[in-house]
């Protein structure tokens, strides 16, 4: 069966698409914001100010219905990550779900899937981040 696309970006937590190994693959990522675990009546979502605007940098998702709260962690973690990708070992094209928990791989955040025909891994990894090691080093001689 497959994955349930996103119609909007409204009903997601996250979502990206990228092209990985120079364009030999690529992969869709996205993760649905769930329903209130308390009143089952709307979507969780990110406080709003008094002028409804969302605060971005919030640590806590609120029912905009019942007005109960969740901390951020452990909201994000009990979600689900829906990928569709091409993988850039074997070339096949497939879905894949995991739980939406960030894992240190290489010293940056990544959410990592498996290729489900040659087992390779395919990771997105959060944006403007690079590997230890790779770049990013700078020669201090003093000119």
């Amino acid at each position: 069966m497959p994955l349930k696309q996103p119609e909007s970006m409204d009903e997601c937590v996250y979502f990206t698409q990228r092209s990985l190994d120079s364009g030999k693959g690529s992969v869709k990522v996205w993760v649905f914001r769930q329903t209130c675990p308390k009143c089952k009546k709307a979507i969780m979502g990110k406080p709003r100010d008094s002028k409804g605007k969302v605060k971005t940098r919030a640590n806590e998702y609120v029912c905009p219905s019942c007005g109960h709260s969740v901390e951020k962690k452990a909201y994000e973690e009990s979600l689900t990550a829906n990928a569709e990708y091409k993988c850039p070992g074997c070339g096949s094209a497939g879905e894949a779900q995991i739980p939406y928990k960030r894992k240190n791989i290489d010293g940056i955040p990544t959410l990592r899937f498996q290729c489900s025909k040659c087992h390779a891994n395919i990771d997105v990894t959060k944006k403007m981040k690079e590997r230890k090691g790779k770049g990013g080093d700078f020669d201090d001689d003093g000119d």
